[in-house]
């Protein structure tokens, strides 16, 4: 076809960084919504289970942010390694498109 035109992606560096850092934060403030429902629950039934008034700041420090620490790690290494193995993949799939071409 001698009209269209193809746009190439080209792999871009720089742009690795910035996409685990958007990912591991959209994934981190989830995690902490979810598990901070889910702890203020757990206070709230084990307080009337006991008969107490439930303190909702174990819910924070004890139960949301020790677990939004760990989905952190785990989400920023992940993240990381997908996004290295997807930059590689598509550079060698550029370089590859480029020997055929010539």
């Amino acid at each position: 076809m001698p009209g269209s035109h193809t746009f190439a992606h080209h792999p871009r560096w720089y742009l690795v960084p910035l996409r685990v850092m958007l990912v591991t934060f959209i994934v981190t403030l989830i995690a902490f919504a979810v598990s901070l429902l889910l702890g203020i629950f757990a206070v709230v039934v084990a307080a009337r289970l006991r008969g107490l008034e439930p303190n909702m700041t174990i819910a924070y420090r004890d139960v949301a942010l020790p677990i939004t620490a760990i989905v952190a790690g785990v989400i920023f290494f992940a993240s990381t390694y997908i996004e290295v193995r997807a930059y590689r993949r598509s550079k060698t799939l550029e370089e590859i498109e480029q020997q055929m071409r010539a």
